[in-house]
């Protein structure tokens, strides 16, 4: 199964969701590169994991692969630059990969990032969009520009817009994020 998450250009979602289902044996992410031939091909992972378990379950950040899948130049009504679609790519592939390896497959994909957005905000949310959005309010007003609201070990905080997106949470191979999530689904380096 195939689950394709938001993330364009971080897997924060994707990392996270991994750690918290803990049944997921594969997880892609913008900020580390592809590998789909040789030792650490994901597809040879893959292959391993259904052996050994009958099933495989694969969660991708839709910005993940795309040094492999190529660029575009197209840009989306936002003026995002347009990614192409990892999560069909990945289905497609990995049937491809175990039909040539003479093993059945029965791919599943699943994109759920509408359902979702469309969620609607419990009282936990609600109230944690008003602390973000009157600690902004107080930051604009007391002169502060170019920050983030945000909470830090509990308290609020102004975190700097040059600070956001330099730590993202897999950014490092050698972050512990990332460690934990190889460790989780035992994929490889």
């Amino acid at each position: 199964c195939v689950v394709k998450l938001m993330g364009r250009d971080s897997g924060f979602i994707a990392t996270h969701t991994t750690m918290a289902a803990r049944d997921v044996d594969l997880c892609l992410v913008p900020e580390v590169p592809l590998v789909t031939e040789g030792e650490k091909s994901v597809f040879r992972h893959l292959r391993s994991v259904v052996k050994r378990k009958g099933y495989a379950v694969v969660v991708v950040a839709e910005g993940a692969g795309q040094d492999v899948l190529g660029a575009t130049a197209e840009t989306d009504e936002s003026g995002n630059k347009r990614y192409k679609d990892i999560g069909v790519w990945m289905k497609e592939e990995i049937g491809k990969y175990f039909k040539a390896s003479g093993m059945e497959s029965n791919v599943r994909y699943i994109d759920p990032s509408y359902i979702i957005r469309s969620v609607p905000a419990n009282a936990d949310d609600s109230e944690y969009c008003m602390l973000l959005a009157q600690a902004a309010v107080h930051g604009a007003m007391a002169g502060f520009s170019g920050f983030s609201a945000g909470l830090v070990n509990n308290r609020s905080v102004m975190i700097p817009m040059t600070l956001i997106g330099e730590t993202s949470p897999c950014k490092l191979r050698t972050g512990r994020r990332w460690a934990r999530v190889v460790d989780t689904t035992g994929q490889p380096l």
